[in-house]
């Protein structure tokens, strides 16, 4: 590497390493559509605790629907977000309510039509078991979305915070097909995937405290070639099936390092969100998403570009827990 190429290369890390460029911006919301299935609902609808979680198969509540003031929780198994396959649990306790201006005998009168308080909560994971992140929820099932969102959409939660890579999140989230198979409090739910229960679909309409950016210096974005970590310019352009590096901030926790501590050198740390990056919008090859040694929220990204790329100008967009930068170009031959 000569002189002028490792100058450039020690600025773009350097960059990386320490350039916020989302201070003082306001992340744009993204959508997350979480699939669940084997959801069930276990109605607290005995007296005897020594009877609950007792009965190994399937076993109906003692009473059909959820009356006002009663307990029950919804259980179910994530298995994709966004179309993409994912692990994780949902957890979600509820108060019935049975809320409505013209209620049935038992039902609680109000101006707006609900079913029940409910908190959700979605364990985010990647296919793998690596945890990605929480997001948390409280609000009232049953009844319209909250106002803005599509019609086929029902109930009315706030996004009250998450961790991991969805630390600070808010935001809103809504349902369809909510609800889940109806079972006694008895049935053993260490059995729920094995009696099984419903697919329900729940819409996170989420505002991310941070987003991942790719990093920009003087000369355009921080995207050099792997060979020799030289930028990526209109005069030194990325070849098609070629291996390039982007550095970026806001891709959130790296796999066994603190929140608030430095990345190590040895080994890297994995970065705990599914990473993608497209090129042009196709998918690009993901080689390796690590958190820049001694950085704290610096990161460094390799990937293939898609061998059959146009030439010209590439539109480059990266995305970490399902959350995208903006889209930065680059010069392609």
């Amino acid at each position: 590497m000569n002189s002028k190429t490792s100058a450039t290369a020690v600025a773009v890390l350097f960059l990386a390493v320490h350039c916020d460029v989302s201070q003082g911006q306001t992340p744009a919301p993204t959508t997350l559509v979480i699939d669940l299935e084997n959801v069930v609902s276990y109605l607290n609808d005995v007296s005897d605790p020594l009877k609950i979680a007792t009965n190994p198969g399937v076993t109906p509540r003692a009473f059909t629907g959820i009356k006002s003031f009663a307990v029950a929780t919804m259980l179910g198994d994530i298995v994709a977000v966004n179309g993409v396959p994912a692990k994780g649990s949902y957890f979600s306790p509820l108060r019935g309510l049975e809320a409505s201006p013209t209620p049935s005998p038992g039902g609680a009168i109000a101006d707006v039509t609900r079913s029940a308080v409910r908190e959700d909560i979605f364990e985010i994971l990647k296919t793998d078991g690596t945890p990605v992140g929480t997001i948390m929820s409280l609000g009232l099932a049953g009844g319209p979305a909250p106002p803005g969102t599509p019609s086929a959409e029902r109930g009315n939660w706030a996004i009250v915070g998450g961790t991991g890579a969805f630390s600070g999140a808010r935001g809103q989230v809504s349902g369809i097909g909510q609800g889940g198979r109806s079972a006694s409090a008895t049935e053993d739910p260490g059995n729920r995937r094995t009696n099984g229960g419903m697919a329900v679909t729940m819409i996170v309409h989420l505002i991310p405290m941070s987003a991942p950016q790719i990093v920009f210096t003087s000369d355009g974005p921080a995207i050099v070639h792997s060979s020799n970590f030289s930028q990526v310019t209109a005069s030194r352009p990325a070849a098609a099936g070629e291996v390039l590096s982007l550095f970026a901030t806001g891709l959130g926790p790296a796999v066994g390092v603190s929140i608030g501590q430095p990345f190590p050198s040895s080994p890297p740390a994995a970065v705990n969100s599914p990473v993608t990056v497209t090129v042009n919008g196709k998918p690009a090859d993901v080689l390796a998403a690590v958190g820049y040694p001694g950085a704290r929220d610096g990161y460094q990204v390799n990937f293939r570009v898609p061998p059959d790329v146009a030439k010209g100008a590439a539109a480059i967009q990266l995305s970490a827990a399902w959350i995208s930068s903006a889209s930065v170009s680059i010069a392609v031959q």
